[in-house]
């Protein structure tokens, strides 16, 4: 039994933490420039967020390494770097999670992240399954050696990728729990189906699946209940604070610490384990999901209606099993590649 396995069989329910790049750019991270330099340039900051995080209430960190393979990195001229930072994110999340253990005798898990590439798979694109794993592999060797109890493969959109990345991340033994993003009609980028998704990552022996980033948290809750398959693993749900609006000249987020706080009781009572946020949620987001969890007592099945009823209509407007609405074009969808997970 891992710590994992403990923690989430003496909880029941575990609480992930929210974004990081939203709550980077309220620190001063200026667009453009990668969330991950900031473990060696201001790992202060860095330390900082994940103890805010862990006052809050979250059970599971995830380390600032979200872009940290050698192809994100190369976008700024870093690929030589990838052990270096990956090593620092994961270190500085330990840190306060040994931390947060010492101050209050609560233990909390590190989870490593690892996001997609940013790259398309052959035959649409030039990326081969041999390379994409020693690029993850790279990233995940890393991510253990800086102290991480598990490994967190998220936001990724093609059955292909999530391939190469659960293939390296269980080479290091280490749990692995993995997330897919469904934000086009229904369906991933790569027009993934979440049912089909479950069984596949399941039959790869996840800990843990389910859906993060996408649209808004009822978006994301309709995609995890349609994992809800025999033999499922653990799912986890870690949705976007509301749904995404660009407007003056940046993407905001309009959910308050309430609607995220139904949010999460909906995810506890569907029978999700592992529930979180993630793009424009706060600390402040996750101390009221901590709050509904534990004040709250559960109140019956999670349907589709009672979805609508509490915080929105998934995907209003778009036929989602049709995977497109009138014009072709699902609310939310989006041509370009895989956008970060933490906003």
């Amino acid at each position: 039994m891992t710590l994992y396995h403990d923690l989430l069989e003496e909880r029941g329910v575990l609480l992930c933490d929210g974004a990081t790049g939203t709550n980077y750019f309220a620190l001063g991270l200026e667009t453009g420039h990668p969330p991950e330099f900031w473990v060696l340039e201001k790992p202060d900051l860095v330390l900082g967020l994940h103890c805010r995080f862990l006052d809050a209430g979250s059970d599971i960190i995830l380390t600032n390494s979200f872009g940290g393979t050698s192809f994100r990195l190369k976008l700024h001229q870093a690929e030589d770097q990838v052990a270096t930072l990956n090593i620092a994110a994961a270190k500085l999340a330990r840190q306060a999670a040994d931390e947060h253990h010492a101050a209050t005798g609560r233990k909390v898990l590190v989870a490593g992240s690892m996001g997609p590439t940013g790259e398309l798979f052959q035959p649409l694109g030039m990326l081969d399954h041999a390379t994409a794993v020693a690029a993850f592999q790279e990233q995940a060797k890393a991510l253990k050696e800086g102290g991480v109890d598990l490994l967190w493969i998220e936001t990724i959109s093609s059955i292909e990728e999530v391939n190469a990345a659960f293939e390296a991340a269980s080479s290091t033994g280490l749990p692995v729990a993995s997330t897919m993003t469904f934000d086009t009609a229904g369906k991933s980028m790569m027009g993934v189906n979440p049912d089909d998704y479950a069984r596949h990552v399941g039959g790869l022996g996840a800990v843990a699946l389910g859906a993060n980033c996408g649209v808004g948290p009822s978006e994301l809750l309709h995609s995890v209940l349609q994992m809800k398959i025999d033999d499922a693993p653990v799912l986890i749900a870690k949705g976007n604070c509301g749904i995404p609006e660009y407007r003056d000249g940046s993407i905001h987020y309009h959910g308050s610490p309430e609607l995220m706080a139904k949010y999460a009781i909906l995810a506890r009572d569907a029978g999700i384990k592992l529930i979180g946020g993630c793009c424009g949620t706060t600390p402040e987001h996750i101390k009221a999901m901590r709050d509904a969890i534990d004040q709250t007592p559960p109140s019956g099945d999670v349907t589709l209606d009672r979805v609508a009823a509490e915080i929105g209509q998934p995907w209003q407007g778009l036929d989602a099993s049709k995977g497109q609405d009138s014009d072709g074009q699902g609310r939310g969808g989006s041509s370009r590649r895989r956008r970060r997970r933490d906003g």
